[in-house]
C-alpha cells in the first residue's frame, strides 16, 4: 500500500539445507546467511528453540497458538520476527519477556491470527508493526507506549471501535491503516509526521474540525466506504496544500468539498453530488491559478456530462481522467 512494499522480505534461499549444529532440526538456516533462520510452512504447533545468533526469522504459515516467555529467552538479537498467518491467540503471549528483550527488533508481522489485543510490552525499536487480519477490539495508550521509532502500524481488518490517544506518542508514524474496523470517529491525536492515512470500510460520519490541522506532511487520505456527510466535513477541511490523493468514494455527500489547487487525484464516485461545483477546484483562473488535478470521479453520483460546464477546461487543465 501506497510505498511501502509488504513484499520482498525474504533473504537468502527458502530451500537451504539445514546447517549448524544449534539450528532445530524443523528449520533451515542457509550457510550463506547464517543470521536466518526459516520456519515457514512446516506445519509447526510449538515454537522451535532459537539460537542467540538469529536477526531473521521466519515462522509465518504455520499453526503456532503460543508464544510463551521461554521460547525467546535467547532470540535477543532479532531483526526481523515474521509470525504471520498463524493461530496465536493474546492469552498465550508472553508479558513479562516475550519480545520485550529484543532490543533491535525492528518488524513484527503478526497479521492473521486470532489476537484480540496488541501485544503487550513490545520493544521501543519497533518500526513496523503489523498485526492486520485479527480481533482487536481496543487499542490503549499503553499498547503503542514509548513506540517512538514505529514507522508503520497496519491495523486493518480488526474490529477496532475505539483507540482514544494511543497515537499520541507516535512521533515517527508515517502510515497508519485501520481500515475494515469499526470506528465511529477519526482516531485522535494523529502524529505529525503522518503521511498516509488509511480508514476505508468504517463508520465515521463526521470530521473533526482541526482534523488536518497537524499533519501537515499527510499526503494521502483514504476515506472511502464510510457514511460522511458535508454537513459532518467542517469548511475547508481539505483545502490545504500537500494533499496529493483523497479519496471520498462511497460516502453520503451531496456536494463536492473545497480541495487544493495543489491536489492531484479526487475519487468522489458513489455518493450523492447533484451539482459540478468548479469553485470547490478553482476560486479563480488565470494562467498561474488552476488545478493540479489529474484523476477525477464523480460517477456514481446523480449528475452527468451535461452538468460540467464549459470552462472547466481552463480550471481543470491537466485532468487526463474526468469521469462523470
Amino acid at each position: 500500500m501506497g510505498y511501502y512494499s509488504c513484499q520482498g522480505y525474504y533473504l537468502g534461499s527458502l530451500q537451504a539445507d539445514n546447517t549448524g549444529g544449534d539450528c532445530p532440526p524443523e528449520c533451515d538456516c542457509p550457510p550463506t546467511f547464517p543470521v536466518a533462520m526459516y520456519c515457514d510452512g512446516r506445519g509447526l504447533k510449538v515454537m522451535p528453540t532459537i539460537p542467540s545468533r538469529m536477526k531473521y526469522l521466519y515462522l509465518q504459515n504455520n499453526a503456532i497458538t503460543a508464544v510463551p516467555d521461554s521460547s525467546l529467552v535467547n532470540a535477543t538479537n532479532l531483526v526481523w520476527l515474521m509470525m504471520h498467518y498463524n493461530q496465536l491467540t493474546s492469552d498465550k503471549i508472553g508479558e513479562k519477556v516475550a519480545f520485550l528483550k529484543m532490543q533491535g527488533l525492528e518488524r513484527l508481522y503478526l497479521q492473521h491470527n486470532n489476537l484480540t489485543r496488541i501485544p503487550r510490552n513490545l520493544p521501543r525499536s519497533l518500526r513496523d508493526l503489523r498485526v492486520s487480519h485479527n480481533s482487536i477490539e481496543k487499542v490503549t495508550p499503553a499498547d503503542l507506549e514509548g513506540m517512538d521509532n514505529l514507522t508503520i502500524l497496519y491495523l486493518h481488518d480488526n474490529a477496532v471501535t475505539d483507540m482514544g490517544t494511543s497515537l499520541k506518542g507516535l512521533k515517527s508514524l508515517m502510515l497508519l491503516d485501520v481500515s475494515g474496523n469499526k470506528l465511529k470517529k477519526v482516531p485522535q491525536a494523529l502524529p505529525e509526521r503522518l503521511h498516509q492515512l488509511y480508514l476505508e470500510f468504517n463508520s465515521i460520519d463526521s470530521l473533526p474540525d482541526d482534523f488536518l490541522g497537524r499533519v501537515t506532511q499527510l499526503q494521502y487520505i483514504r476515506m472511502a466506504h464510510n457514511e460522511l456527510t458535508d454537513k459532518g466535513i467542517p469548511p475547508n477541511t481539505f483545502n490545504v496544500t500537500g494533499l496529493v490523493e483523497l479519496d471520498l468514494s462511497y460516502n453520503k455527500l451531496e456536494r463536492i468539498p473545497p480541495v487544493s489547487t495543489t491536489l492531484q487525484h479526487l475519487y468522489l464516485q458513489a455518493n450523492q453530488i447533484k451539482e459540478f461545483t468548479l469553485g470547490s477546484f478553482c476560486s479563480i483562473v488565470d494562467v498561474t491559478n488552476f488545478s493540479r488535478l489529474q484523476t477525477l470521479r464523480l460517477d456514481g453520483n446523480e449528475i452527468s456530462s451535461q452538468d460540467v460546464p464549459t470552462d472547466s477546461a481552463l480550471c481543470l487543465r491537466l485532468a487526463s481522467t474526468i469521469e462523470v
